[in-house]
């Protein structure tokens, strides 16, 4: 597995590669949208609060949606969105869970590149240096192979980069 980073600003998604899918995470329990799913809500002028609004999208563990194409307003192919549940109780357990299910589905629709922010890490309960050691036992234990970009904020990325340092 290839990691990269990409910030949790606007401005440096615009310079995402093509051919790249968008897989943001949400909880039942979080609104406003919080980190990455927030910033494309915003972008794509709320069309992700719409949908929670009319019911189309909840948030609920398992919940799985695909918004393809992504429009014009962000770089991405394809949007994948990825129910985590309720906020309360949500650790490690959860947070390996989480990680299955994305990879999983990312490798079952084709996606060989994408944009993640980890799971609870808009909402600050997993920590930076955890998500990436957790992320990456995940991705060494289901065998996909593929290109991802962990959207992070900027003292976030420095966390995972020296943890990267670390393990080699």
């Amino acid at each position: 597995m290839t990691v990269h980073f990409l910030a949790s600003e606007l401005s440096r998604w615009d310079a995402a590669p093509e051919g790249q899918s968008l897989a943001l995470t949400f909880f039942a329990d979080e609104r406003p949208l919080r980190g990455a799913a927030g910033l494309a809500d915003w972008r794509l002028c709320g069309r992700l609060s719409r949908l929670i609004k009319r019911g189309r999208i909840d948030g609920a563990a398992g919940e799985v949606t695909l918004l393809a194409p992504a429009g014009r307003r962000l770089p991405f192919d394809r949007i994948f969105l990825f129910g985590l549940g309720v906020q309360a109780g949500f650790g490690e357990a959860a947070f390996r869970a989480a990680t299955r299910r994305i990879r999983a589905v990312m490798a079952g629709a084709g996606a060989a590149r994408y944009a993640v922010q980890p799971p609870g890490r808009a909402t600050g309960l997993v920590a930076p240096r955890r998500a990436l050691e957790l992320w990456q036992e995940e991705a060494g234990a289901d065998g996909h192979d593929a290109e991802v970009t962990l959207i992070e904020s900027p003292s976030g990325q420095k966390e995972m980069a020296e943890a990267m340092r670390g393990r080699r």
